[in-house]
């Protein structure tokens, strides 16, 4: 066995299957949230949501990709038509590899590098170009508005999530997410770093361009922005690049602020429960969160957005993070300190 894994083959094989180990549950699970979020916003709403296909409406969501699967592609006559049909696979492309670093357990993750959070932050950082693209290449003035309303829009909310981090960061001394979990044995960091876990969660909406902050997607003046020329299949993969980002913020949230797979308290009753159990069901309460505001709350105007980004967010995490360091210094809790 051991010669199975020194070979090439055998850890080519065994890389494509630690892969699909992630990438599967994770392509399940962003086809039924959009059956829970269709549920949930129909409770709000006091409605009954899907219902038809299947039990409870549960083939809802495969019934809406044969459907996807079956329109036809319209490819504007004036678009650019390689990087028309580039930009989705870019989209959802960038959104799957971010999972090669998420740790679902303790050492249970694809590549358990040392600057896992650094690898993140550049590939949700790379994720605005698919929107550009596509804006571009649609050759449509509304497509186009809505791309650049989306670029702003992330690198805004980019920079009060990377001061977030950073804060979370100084706590730990390590860019590694498995150590950021370990970290937490004792308190959480959604406790002594909660407003900083406030603005982590709001800026993850900005970043998905979900509700309150889907202003690229403003059908009342652009109607349905960057992707407003897209059909089919290419429509679908744009849809499932928002869904999955989605799912990796909530992982993400789970990781910085709210113990990873490890078991509230840390007692006995708690600590049954398998690692990997309590950190999917972390991302099903904050993606409860994500459908919730949705539902709840109405969108924002542009300049609305923007003061709260760079006025509100950015000097209240700058203020955060000088505190933390001062706090670490004055009390000797930095980590690593000899």
């Amino acid at each position: 066995m051991s010669f199975f894994f020194d070979n090439p083959l055998g850890i080519t094989i065994l890389t494509v299957a630690e892969a699909l180990a992630i990438i599967v549950p994770v392509l399940i699970m962003m086809a039924y949230l959009t059956y829970a979020e269709r549920k949930v916003l129909a409770a709000i709403q006091l409605r009954k949501g899907p219902n038809v296909v299947g039990p409870f409406g549960l083939w809802q969501p495969f019934a809406d990709a044969i459907k996807m699967m079956m329109k036809e592609t319209v490819v504007p006559a004036g678009s650019n038509k390689m990087l028309f049909l580039l930009a989705p696979m870019l989209t959802f492309g960038l959104a799957v590899i971010a999972w090669a670093v998420i740790p679902v357990n303790d050492g249970w993750a694809i590549a358990n590098i040392n600057v896992g959070i650094l690898y993140l932050f550049a590939i949700s950082s790379l994720g605005v170009y698919g929107i550009i693209i596509a804006g571009w290449a649609s050759n449509s003035k509304y497509a186009f508005l809505g791309a650049m309303r989306s670029a702003a829009q992330m690198v805004s909310y980019e920079v009060s999530i990377g001061f977030v981090m950073v804060c979370v960061l100084l706590c730990v001394g390590s860019l590694n997410l498995n150590d950021i979990v370990l970290a937490q044995q004792r308190v959480w960091f959604c406790l002594p770093l909660f407003p900083m876990f406030v603005v982590f969660f709001i800026s993850g909406l900005a970043e998905t361009n979900r509700a309150p902050f889907d202003l690229p997607e403003g059908e009342s003046e652009i109607v349905a922005g960057f992707f407003v020329e897209y059909s089919s299949m290419a429509f679908a993969l744009f849809f499932l690049g928002e869904y999955t980002n989605m799912i990796l913020m909530s992982a993400m949230t789970s990781i910085l602020f709210l113990g990873g797979w490890l078991a509230p308290f840390g007692v006995e009753p708690f600590t049954w429960i398998p690692g990997p159990i309590w950190f999917i069901g972390k991302i099903v309460v904050v993606l409860f969160f994500f459908i919730w505001v949705r539902g709840t709350f109405p969108r924002y105007r542009y300049d609305q957005l923007m003061r709260l980004g760079w006025k509100v967010f950015l000097p209240l995490s700058l203020l955060w993070l000088v505190l933390t360091a001062g706090a670490l210094m004055l009390f000797g809790w930095l980590p690593n300190a000899a």
